[in-house]
């Protein structure tokens, strides 16, 4: 089935999209190897947001399996997790790149940041949010070592590589692609990520 809209998010930028509870959203890698940032928020009151730290909780798990909800920091489901093409590597500990981040890794002058472009295209639709919540790191490769310690590894998706949510609430719903290029979590460097929003009855299993 064709999707209803098919937005592509430049390289190093972001874009929102308004999703209604029932349809599904695929974040599509459309390159490879870049780390897309995904943020959720309650279409009726975005101080409500997809809350890293309670689907960790809700779940047990660091990110949820196929089927499991992501929720809100009101413990409400706001996003399902419905089909993952992509080797799977994803993270909900890394908090969203910042001017602040980049200042600390040495990068004089202005570098862009998930958490500008979440500001950025939240303002596209008049919208705005008083902190940027902890991010849905998409194809994001964090491991766990056994001593706690955190890797930071180039993302290994593969071009067209997708995940696809189900909106369990209307929401908006954004996605950075995230500009980090000092750390090589995206390969080379920042690529273009694609958002497709499909209806209600598009993409069933």
């Amino acid at each position: 089935m064709e999707s209803v809209a098919r937005v592509i998010v430049p390289a190093g930028e972001g874009r929102a999209v308004r999703v209604e509870a029932g349809q599904r959203v695929r974040v599509v890698d459309v390159e490879g190897a870049q780390v897309g940032d995904v943020f959720a928020f309650a279409a009726g009151d975005v101080t409500e947001h997809l809350s890293a730290s309670h689907t960790r909780a809700w779940t047990s798990r660091l990110f949820p399996a196929v089927g499991e909800h992501f929720v809100t920091d009101r413990r409400r489901p706001i996003l399902t997790l419905v089909s993952d093409t992509s080797p799977g590597g994803h993270d909900m500990l890394i908090a969203a790149c910042d001017p602040q981040r980049y200042t600390t890794l040495g990068v004089e002058g202005f570098h862009r940041s998930c958490a500008d472009n979440l500001r950025g295209s939240l303002d596209e639709l008049g919208l705005a949010v008083p902190v940027t919540p902890q991010p849905v790191n998409v194809f994001m490769r964090i491991p766990v070592a056994g001593d706690g310690r955190l890797s930071w590894l180039s993302a290994a998706s593969r071009p067209g590589d997708a995940i696809t949510f189900e909106a369990a609430m209307d929401c908006v719903f954004v996605v950075s692609a995230c500009p980090q290029d000092v750390v090589g979590i995206s390969g080379d460097g920042p690529t273009p990520l694609a958002i497709e929003v499909l209806s209600a009855l598009d993409d069933r299993e």
